[in-house]
């Protein structure tokens, strides 16, 4: 699968987990939708002018779910894992 759809897989999961976890904080959760919109944005442009601060982004949200939500931390490091494989 190329990495762009993988990507936009993984921005699913992330919506679909947003769904199932209505226990969110607020904080957390507007971080997760911010992050959601920020990929379908990355999606939209070339790789040349994608910008790599979406995957430190990434990289923070992993530190904030991965004590209490540990299965959306994985699946935020997968994102990061595609974002490298990208380019980004």
């Amino acid at each position: 699968m190329p990495d762009r759809e993988k990507l936009q897989q993984q921005a699913d999961i992330v919506r679909q987990q947003l769904i199932d976890h209505p226990e969110l904080p607020a904080e957390k959760r507007a971080a997760l939708e911010e992050l959601v919109a920020k990929f379908d944005v990355q999606l939209q442009l070339e790789p040349a002018t994608q910008t790599p601060s979406i995957a430190d982004d990434v990289n923070r949200a992993v530190e904030g779910f991965e004590l209490d939500h540990p299965g959306i931390a994985g699946t935020l490091r997968n994102i990061v894992i595609t974002l490298g494989n990208i380019g980004i």
